[in-house]
């Protein structure tokens, strides 16, 4: 079970530490998303690993109440906006790394505009300048749910929201 205080690990290492053709991949993936380190790739390849395993798991077996976990588990898949409406079991068996990478807060800050390169939109992020429907959040990693995405913006009090204010009253 572990100790309550100390949280379990939520990624997997890779195998084997020295891979060339792994590292040069790992790190492509930081500099695109602008990752502060493999950790976090780790933890979108673990996420990937356990949302296939579960898929096969599921492809594998027949009945009842599977049927209800495979809704539930496309349903999830879908609402965190990694595969698309009327996706199906073996669509979860082609996702990637890079699907889980562009539901992240820091990406989704680049995509829309509020930041120039994907490191200013990390820094926007944990310094607290970006909000969720008015919830500042200050974690880059935090998945972005599909209904969430039009939501993103700068929070109210943000001396960064003035700023673009500032620049565009004065266009």
């Amino acid at each position: 079970m572990g100790h309550p205080r100390k949280a379990r690990k939520k990624y997997d290492t890779p195998p084997h530490p020295w891979n060339a053709e792994r590292i040069k991949e790992e790190n492509r993936l930081v500099a695109k998303y602008g990752l502060k380190n493999k950790k976090e790739v780790w933890k979108a390849e673990t996420m990937v690993r356990r949302y296939r395993r579960d898929a096969r798991y599921l492809l594998g077996i027949s009945g009842e109440h599977t049927k209800k976990e495979r809704e539930q588990l496309l349903g999830h898949l879908v609402r965190a906006g990694i595969l698309n409406e009327g996706a199906n079991l073996e669509d979860v068996l082609d996702l990637t790394v890079e699907d889980v990478l562009r539901r992240r807060l820091q990406t989704l800050v680049h995509k829309r505009g509020l930041a120039r390169t994907v490191n200013e939109a990390r820094q926007m992020v944990v310094h607290g300048h970006i909000a969720l429907d008015g919830r500042k959040i200050d974690a880059p990693g935090y998945i972005v749910k599909r209904g969430e995405e039009d939501k993103i913006g700068f929070y109210p009090s943000s001396p960064m929201k003035k700023q673009i204010e500032a620049a565009q009253d004065a266009e």
